[in-house]
């Protein structure tokens, strides 16, 4: 992944460890995954594949998300006609996490409650990658001053 593209302002502490991003990929590279985000076997993702090397899991929901895995890594694909602000879909240990396209949440925290939404219109796909412990503390090996509190 592009790992390199994080910045302080992307790493918290509180109320858990956790990354929450939306700067690791171009909107062109999103956008162009997205238009295939039903066809996992078009060029694009199998070229996504054979770059990163790293496993990976298209959710149609984020309700669907696998808490077994050791880092929970989930890319969201927000529909482009979902105007819910997604403010009220994912809590971090009590922090609320916007639901927004193009943004990753990267953490080692199980404590993370996906909520109904009231009006259930749109699906909530996320891709979830295979981010395993050596490579979540490899990104998070930043010098404690720059790492945001809240």
């Amino acid at each position: 992944m592009r790992w390199e593209k994080l910045e302080p302002s992307h790493y918290f502490t509180k109320p858990v460890k956790h990354i929450y991003t939306s700067s690791i990929f171009d909107i062109k590279e999103y956008d162009k995954l997205y238009e295939n985000q039903n066809n996992l076997s078009h060029q694009l993702w199998e070229n996504f594949d054979t770059e990163f090397k790293i496993g990976f899991e298209f959710l149609q929901d984020i309700r669907d998300l696998n808490l077994n895995k050791q880092v929970i890594c989930l890319w969201f694909f927000k529909d482009r006609g979902d105007r819910d602000a997604g403010k009220d879909d994912i809590e971090l240990a009590d922090k609320v996490i916007t639901y927004a396209p193009n943004t990753f949440l990267i953490t080692d925290s199980k404590q993370i409650k996906i909520k109904e939404r009231k009006k259930l219109n749109y699906n909530r796909p996320a891709l979830q990658l295979d981010l395993n412990k050596s490579i979540w503390n490899k990104i998070c090996h930043v010098q404690p001053q720059r790492i945001k509190k809240n």
